[in-house]
């Protein structure tokens, strides 16, 4: 593979390259001759570990003083590169922000994403809070809504939502002073802004400025109202993290609890590859992205050099906890049971249909396919993909029906899986442990014949709209599954969303047509 007498015994970084010259995998080591020997003494290897040892072609390295420059500069490599076989770090879910914009008269806005114009808080997990957050900003200190500023006054002015800066009725100061104060709350210093404001407002009554002090009593009622429905109470004066994880099947599902005095702020959830040194990469490419915390609590003990990069990039002690028992202990357990619940909490279903269908292993991947058309035009096929009990998006697949004239649902449903499959043959990729076909008897049998082409032996069925009835190859009678059941029901989610998907792509389509 490599001579590993030639490298240095040095900390660095080492990137594999395979036969086009293209970085595959990119990682730090105390020891490079050292870490990279053992590439080729493994005897016993992970399925990635093996494929990416089978690519590589050569190896290039980069020595540096210490193994805290390693980590910086590994991470900063795997951002540059974006190898095959790093951990793609991406959320499982997308979160939302509020996003202050950089306008002379700032707005707030909901963000998908940061950009490089204006301030941004959150991501917030519970979209329902951060809405109700946003309106009460918006609502309790008058700010401006419109994209553009009108040249005269809108209906919110005369509601009195809004001050109407469009027609300078209130100062570019005036209006800074309100956007400092939004900025303390949404940086969760409510308690500090209420004195502020009180302060203000006894100022405000004494000058006998009735009118403003009212305002600000209002404000300050309205604040207390969002703190208790925040349960803002704070039981620390300091910011914590909690990371914990799971490894299912050569999969990392981790999870990290964002603790803001005492108080979750946020959650983060992210599905990865296995890989052995996976949790010290993680925290390196998270927290080169990240606020550091002054106290992270993990389930095992971090390096001394990973210790240090986090020092180095927070500029100030930061505490790594593993602990045993108490509290804390309790928060890590809490974040495993999230981590079961969010990930893993729709295996019941899963075990369910196994024993409805006499199945000898549990379908942890389903693939369900539907054909759409209207009256025999624009016919495409639709197969989406469920694992461990939930959709997985980044699986579904839309076919265009090639080789079928008019009204077959039987012929198309028969293209779409010759064709699903046989590419899965191809490329060497795994299979799913459950078809399911939308439609009857004529529909499986026009699947059954095409997998049986290609010399495959995967369970499938099919079930029928009318009577949600199951059919099962070899039989010409259907089965009928009790419709409380779990079984039943997942069967009929996975097939309305099978259903879903095509029709989306139909209208498509046809809208496409419409307009060439």
């Amino acid at each position: 593979m490599f001579d590993v007498t030639t490298l240095p015994t040095n900390p660095g970084c080492y990137l594999f390259r395979d036969t086009a010259k293209k970085i595959i995998y990119v990682g730090k080591a105390k020891n490079l001759r050292k870490r990279l020997k053992s590439y080729a003494q493994k005897k016993e290897m992970d399925p990635k570990t093996r494929s990416l040892i089978s690519s590589i072609d050569s190896v290039e390295f980069f020595v540096t003083d210490t193994e805290v420059e390693a980590l910086i500069l590994e991470n900063t490599l795997i951002k540059k590169h974006q190898p095959k076989y790093n951990i793609n770090l991406k959320d499982a879910k997308t979160y939302a922000f509020i996003q202050l914009t950089d306008e002379d008269f700032p707005r707030l806005l909901v963000a998908r994403q940061k950009q490089e114009y204006g301030k941004y808080f959150g991501p917030f997990v519970s979209a329902l809070e951060r809405d109700h957050v946003l309106q009460f900003l918006t609502r309790t200190f008058a700010l401006r809504t419109c994209k553009k500023l009108p040249k005269k006054s809108c209906l919110r002015f005369h509601l009195q939502l809004c001050e109407a800066p469009c027609i300078g009725l209130v100062s570019k100061e005036d209006y800074d002073k309100k956007i400092r104060n939004v900025c303390f709350i949404l940086s969760g210093k409510s308690t500090e802004l209420l004195k502020k404001l009180r302060q203000e407002m006894a100022r405000k009554s004494q000058s006998f400025d009735f009118e403003n002090a009212l305002i600000l009593r209002n404000q300050i009622t309205a604040i207390q109202h969002l703190q208790e429905h925040q349960k803002m109470q704070r039981q620390h004066t300091f910011d914590e993290d909690i990371i914990n994880y799971l490894v299912r099947d050569e999969t990392v599902y981790l999870m990290l609890f964002n603790i803001y005095k005492g108080t979750l702020s946020t959650k983060n959830e992210f599905v990865f590859s296995f890989t052995p040194d996976f949790f010290e990469e993680f925290i390196v490419q998270y927290y080169s992205e990240n606020p550091i915390p002054s106290e992270v609590i993990v389930p095992q003990k971090l390096s001394d050099s990973l210790a240090a990069f986090l020092m180095h990039k927070r500029k100030k002690k930061v505490r790594i906890i593993v602990p045993k028992k108490a509290a804390k202990k309790q928060l890590l357990d809490l974040v495993l049971k999230n981590i079961e619940i969010t990930f893993f909490g729709d295996v019941s279903k899963v075990e369910e249909l196994r024993c409805q269908l006499n199945l000898q292993e549990l379908p942890q991947v389903i693939e369900c396919f539907d054909i759409s058309h209207l009256s025999g035009t624009s016919m495409v096929g639709s197969m989406v993909q469920y694992r461990n009990g939930k959709p997985d998006k980044t699986n579904y697949r839309r076919f265009r029906i090639r080789t079928v004239e008019g009204i077959d649902d039987v012929a198309a449903i028969a293209e779409v899986v010759r064709r699903r499959y046989t590419r899965l043959q191809q490329e060497h990729a795994a299979l799913p442990q459950l078809i399911i076909i939308d439609g009857g008897i004529g529909q499986l049998n026009g699947a059954v014949h095409e997998l049986e082409n290609i010399n495959l032996k995967i369970p499938i069925i099919s079930i029928a709209k009318q009577f949600e009835e199951i059919y099962l190859p070899g039989s010409p009678q259907a089965r009928h599954l009790d419709k409380k059941e779990k079984a039943l029901l997942f069967i009929r989610e996975i097939r309305d969303e099978a259903h879903r998907f095509a029709i989306a792509y139909n209208r498509l389509l046809r809208k496409k047509e419409l307009k060439s």
